[in-house]
């Protein structure tokens, strides 16, 4: 199978062989699918590789041969977003959840569309601007690419399908949804804080950290047990960051 002027997005690349590249793209009408990109090693190939970097927009020619593509033209159609320090680790982390969340070769279009405004989102919560907390636009994506691929929850209600009550406790079930805990567990979470996500409407900064903890919970369950790099990586920044001289109240890790 043959594909022509097909838009992606690359979600990563590493050196396969003597002179190509192994990528990883989101493309609008076919999913996740890894593509050979051959030729690319090289002074002379620079702009080529660059076309094929993490958060570039390209268009692309490709001939299907079994679970891999071959690259026979791709170029960027925009200038791709630089991002640093916090918003950087949130894209690490952003791009190995899709790698492990999205079958090959299964177009989720909602998927597609949610992280080009991602892009976007990411570029906001970078200073100087800070648009919004960077924790609460990885909460707002994580909650929309569950729901994309079916694994959503009803997050305005309980398992049963009761309304929430903003002042209880609850604790969520990542097959089922949200169950009452008069028990008060440290790993539960405020009603308010569910009802803030289902509504989505940024809420105080101890619930965001209750929502990072519920929703991990989720992910963690449908990533079969394995966790993800990026999550032992910005636990590591964390720690470091904390022990820094004059870090003071500094929030290094990300996801929080």
């Amino acid at each position: 199978m043959r594909v022509g002027g097909e838009r992606a997005f690359v979600l990563h690349a590493r050196p396969w062989r003597e002179t190509s590249l192994l990528v990883e793209l989101l493309s609008e009408h076919h999913g996740r699918i890894g593509v050979v990109a051959r030729g690319v090693q090289g002074a002379k190939q620079q702009a080529r590789r660059a076309a094929l970097q993490p958060w570039q927009a390209i268009e692309f020619d490709a001939a299907q041969r079994g679970e891999l593509w071959t690259l026979a033209r791709w170029e960027a159609v925009d200038a791709a977003p630089r991002h640093a320090g916090d918003a950087a680790l949130a894209g690490f982390y952003v791009h190995e959840l899709l790698l492990r969340l999205l079958p090959r070769q299964d177009a989720v279009p909602e998927v597609f569309v949610r992280y080009a405004a991602l892009r976007e989102e990411l570029a906001q919560v970078t200073p100087p601007t800070g648009a919004q907390p960077l924790a609460w636009t990885l909460r707002r994506f994580e909650r929309d690419l569950l729901d994309a691929l079916g694994l959503g929850l009803p997050w305005g209600e309980t398992a049963e399908g009761d309304a929430l009550d903003p002042a209880a406790r609850y604790r969520i079930d990542p097959e089922h949804g949200a169950w009452r805990d008069r028990s008060h567990a440290s790993d539960s979470l405020r009603g308010s804080a569910l009802l803030a996500l289902a509504e989505d409407r940024c809420p105080p900064a101890e619930e965001l950290g209750e929502l990072r903890r519920g929703l991990r919970a989720i992910l963690a369950h449908h990533l079969g047990g394995k966790p993800l790099k990026a999550w032992s990586l910005m636990a590591e920044v964390a720690r470091v960051g904390r022990s820094a001289p004059g870090a003071g109240e500094r929030l290094v890790d990300p996801s929080e």
